[in-house]
């Protein structure tokens, strides 16, 4: 038995098309949505991503600005731009490309961005929010993760669900959201002791610890879920967390890495800058 290929590229060409139509309705009612990403410094794969970023935005018919500060700008130049973009009422969202260079704190720029504009969810008050169980925004990735696994009629509720990876970006939201579908959570890190053991029982198993081929077929339980968000380049190519190979001969349902969570990240970014949008202008 080989697994089905779960592709994120599909899935979320199919959710930007049913946005495109929304983002139409939001410009004849005179609100056009409008996404503001600021990148610090020439980092060759933020730069390629955040290209990504203003693509998508423009596919959709959002507007999409990208400031593009120097290595050296200091913090509180950073922190005045911010400030100045939370009271444009013309931007809905406001995104600044992590990591910053080291003499800037990643957290105070975070907690400076006005919480209705916070469209990657990284702010407390958001964050806070969703371990509530309140509507709010979502981190882009575990957003896209749940929203994946839901067009694919997997169901969560009661299922032992094992996280391996702990980021604040992703190993932790990506289990509250999912703890708050009524899944049974267990996180691993690189502190858990014979990971093997807890990777074993997950009927979905979701991989996100930087580490080529950490998870092999041997690994996973028979006819499990395997989500693979790494993403890796070993001899010039991309790969990520799970052999592939050997984990889609086991799993039930499986993502490529590329063309699988990735894609999906970029979707629930546009849509939290429509949601941000719909908010701001009471729709």
């Amino acid at each position: 038995m080989s697994a089905e290929v779960i592709y994120g590229k599909q899935l979320a060409e199919d959710l930007r098309q049913e946005m495109k139509e929304e983002v139409s309705d939001l410009h004849h009612r005179g609100i056009r949505p409008k996404l503001v990403v600021v990148i610090i410094g020439e980092d060759p794969a933020s730069m390629s991503y955040v290209k990504g970023k203003q693509r998508a935005s423009e596919k959709v018919g959002m507007d999409s600005d990208l400031i593009e500060l120097s290595e050296d700008t200091s913090e509180k130049e950073l922190l005045d731009l911010i400030s100045r973009l939370n009271k444009d009422e013309s931007v809905h969202g406001i995104l600044v490309q992590l990591p910053v260079p080291d003499h800037i704190s990643d957290q105070k720029i975070i907690e400076a961005i006005d919480p209705r504009k916070d469209v990657d969810g990284f702010h407390p008050e958001n964050v806070g929010k969703m371990l509530t169980g309140q509507d709010t925004f979502f981190p882009c990735t575990p957003y896209g993760i749940l929203v994946m696994l839901n067009r694919v009629n997997i169901t969560l509720e009661g299922k032992h669900v094992v996280i391996v990876g702990r980021s604040n970006l992703v190993g932790k939201p990506v289990g509250q959201l999912l703890l708050n579908e009524n899944a049974t959570v267990t996180h691993c890190h690189s502190r858990t002791k014979d990971l093997q053991s807890h990777t074993k029982k997950a009927d979905i198993l979701i991989v996100a610890a930087g580490k080529p081929s950490l998870i092999t077929g041997e690994d996973i339980k028979e006819g499990a879920v395997v989500i693979d968000v790494g993403v890796n380049r070993v001899d010039g190519k991309l790969t990520g967390d799970v052999d592939f190979e050997s984990a889609k001969e086991v799993a039930s349902h499986i993502t490529p890495v590329p063309k699988g969570v990735g894609p999906m990240t970029i979707t629930m970014l546009l849509h939290n800058t429509i949601k941000a949008a719909k908010r701001i202008h009471n729709q």
